[in-house]
């Protein structure tokens, strides 16, 4: 809501600088303003671009913006106690929220904890069943290796 009455205001303020620009008959052109105005942003960007003073002059402008800023001030002048004073102030305010936050994290981690050991549980009776099978495969080999040299030392009677 608030970036559309920036946009019509902004809309409204070349509107009217076009009007003064090129009169009141309207024989500058709706877009002749904002045209030129492009014009000379890439003009000047151009031979800024050529002269390193000029760059260095563009960058220290974000600078000077920054520290006209209203909050950078209130920010230099509050010193870091009165900061911690506003934060202290406000944690009342949020103390239950950080208490239930803390006793779900402490379940979480309790659940956690539960689960790492089922898991390792299953796992323990995994390498335990494995351990069994093969133990029992290894016999089964064993025994039917015998009975297949078993049947080859008898001869077949017909």
């Amino acid at each position: 809501m608030a970036a559309a009455v920036d946009l019509q205001r902004l809309q409204w303020r070349l509107e009217e600088l076009e009007r003064r620009v090129g009169g009141s008959d309207g024989t500058c052109g709706l877009r002749k303003v904002a045209e030129e105005l492009v014009k000379v942003q890439v003009e000047l960007s151009n031979i800024a671009g050529k002269r390193e003073r000029i760059k260095i002059l563009f960058k220290k402008i974000e600078d000077v913006i920054k520290y006209l800023d209203p909050q950078y001030i209130d920010r230099m002048a509050v010193p870091d106690a009165m900061k911690l004073q506003f934060i202290l102030a406000g944690v009342p305010d949020h103390a239950a929220k950080l208490q239930r936050l803390s006793q779900i994290h402490i379940q979480q981690q309790e659940q956690r904890h539960d689960l790492t050991d089922s898991v390792k549980t299953l796992l323990e009776d995994y390498n335990k069943m494995t351990l069994l099978l093969s133990k029992q495969f290894v016999q089964w080999n064993e025994i039917l290796t015998r009975l297949e040299v078993a049947k080859e030392a008898k001869p077949v009677a017909e």
